[in-house]
């Protein structure tokens, strides 16, 4: 980003925050730009970059709406259905099997 101050690891001044920051002291951006740049060095491979924003600006997180959670309690839940036997899994079911290991794997459940 072009005509943002860059800071190295550890030495960005007191006011500045990145999202992690923020939100663990329960703010948000709030639709400010990026107010400056923290880069880590590391050896043979591009740097690490996180952006900052100032902490004065910042706006409290959106508290969560009876909405909203059950949405995310439904997505959740579709994360844990396997497509093949309709069930819930009981954990998140993963992207490289596509579907329960009971499924993915049925051989391995009758030798046991």
């Amino acid at each position: 980003m072009a005509g943002i101050p860059v800071y190295r690891w550890r030495l960005a001044p007191d006011g500045l925050a990145t999202r992690r920051q923020l939100r663990a002291k329960g703010l948000r951006p709030g639709g400010q730009d990026v107010a400056a740049q923290l880069e880590r060095p590391r050896r043979r491979r591009p740097p690490l970059v996180a952006y900052l924003y100032e902490i004065d600006r910042a706006k409290p997180v959106r508290p969560m709406t009876p909405a909203k959670w059950a949405a995310l309690a439904k997505a959740n839940a579709a994360r844990r259905t396997c497509p093949e036997c309709r069930r819930d899994a009981g954990y998140v079911i993963p992207p490289s099997l596509g579907m329960c290991v009971s499924c993915a794997y049925p051989e391995e459940q009758c030798a046991a």
